[in-house]
């Protein structure tokens, strides 16, 4: 509410400056006033220019001082992490080169060519060198940077089937994701949304009477085993949702009525990753901002917030309906022992369905 009345006093402040502005126009009260530009206001525009070039190099110079640092560049946690990673900053310091040699030659010229009596503008109509050069550059420089993407996306996207890799499906619904293992035949079993039976328990419609699917297990928890291929068999019951794994590199797009897929291997496990550096502080810094919101909930005789422990997620990444924001699963990655002894604990599809 205060942020409310703020904004609205400093618009009210605006739009009074700007009525007076408007009055002392009208009354002429500097009688020198001219709508022409002199030599004076020329010039005061173009070191007006050359400033304003001064602060934006400024700011950019202060932003890479105190937040120079790329998000996750060193919290990735899959194979193809590092590629994807590598890609985002030959982008970033293609444009960062771009803009600081543009915005250069803007700001230079309008200084440089400002109005002055008696100097008159030369027209010039064309020249095929510069225009041929301003072109094939861009073409070379973007075509570079498309042809690494395709093949980087190629590299990620190619699975290799001798690997043998883990099947695991992303079921996607309003709000909340399911993880279902392809058991001890890694096979999923067939489904259909049609066949989703609540009387029974069958949440993700698997077709009963398929072999492939008895000993698929569904659980509302991604476990992963480190340094092991996994691949991700993506669908949607509902609307268009997104499949993002941000610490892997990893975003898919779950589709209603058709199965999208990504595969990355897992190469850091969550007790590795709560020990990163980086991890650590974010951690901290939750934790100091929990710390001081409960010292005032408790003050108002509310509960305390719980203390913040880094995880993995699995996130939604389109804006999927009012509660887009929550939908979410924890990911947990760890040793391939660790995970053998979890996946025995789940109950196998077969052993779920409610017998009528």
């Amino acid at each position: 509410m205060t942020g409310l009345l703020t904004i609205l006093i400093l618009l009210g402040i605006t739009i009074a400056i700007w009525q007076m502005v408007k009055i002392f126009d009208l009354a002429q009260v500097n009688k020198d006033i001219t709508q022409v530009a002199n030599d004076g206001d020329n010039k005061t525009q173009g070191y007006l220019m050359l400033g304003f070039l001064g602060f934006i190099y400024g700011i950019t110079i202060v932003s890479f001082v105190l937040w120079g640092d790329l998000p996750l560049t060193s919290n990735s946690a899959s194979e193809h992490g590092p590629e994807i990673d590598r890609l985002m900053i030959i982008s970033m310091a293609v444009i960062f080169v771009v803009q600081t040699i543009t915005q250069f030659l803007l700001h230079y010229f309008a200084f440089k060519y400002k109005g002055e009596k008696g100097r008159k503008a030369l027209f010039y109509a064309d020249n095929d060198k510069l225009e041929f050069l301003w072109t094939i550059i861009p073409v070379i420089v973007l075509a570079g940077l498309i042809m690494y993407g395709l093949f980087t996306w190629t590299d990620i996207m190619y699975v290799d089937e001798d690997e043998d890799p883990l099947v695991i499906e992303l079921y996607a619904q309003q709000f909340n994701w399911k993880a279902r293992y392809a058991g001890e035949d890694n096979v999923l079993g067939k489904a259909n949304v049609r066949l989703i039976n609540l009387d029974n328990a069958n949440i993700l419609g698997l077709d009963e009477a398929d072999p492939n699917a008895q000993d698929d297990v569904i659980t509302t928890e991604l476990h992963l085993p480190v340094g092991v291929p996994v691949l991700f068999k993506m669908r949607s019951q509902d609307v268009l949702h997104s499949a993002y794994m941000p610490h892997f590199r990893a975003q898919m797009n779950c589709v209603p009525g058709m199965i999208t897929q990504f595969a990355f291997t897992p190469t850091v496990t969550t007790e590795e990753m709560r020990l990163n550096p980086d991890i650590y502080e974010k951690v901290r810094n939750i934790n100091k901002i929990r710390v001081n919101k409960s010292k005032k909930l408790q003050a108002k005789g509310e509960e305390p917030l719980d203390s913040y422990e880094f995880d993995y997620l699995l996130l939604c990444n389109k804006i999927c309906g009012k509660s887009h924001y929550n939908m979410q699963m924890k990911i947990i990655v760890e040793s391939e022992e660790d995970y053998k002894a979890w996946l025995q604990e789940q109950k196998l599809f077969k052993n779920s369905l409610v017998q009528n």
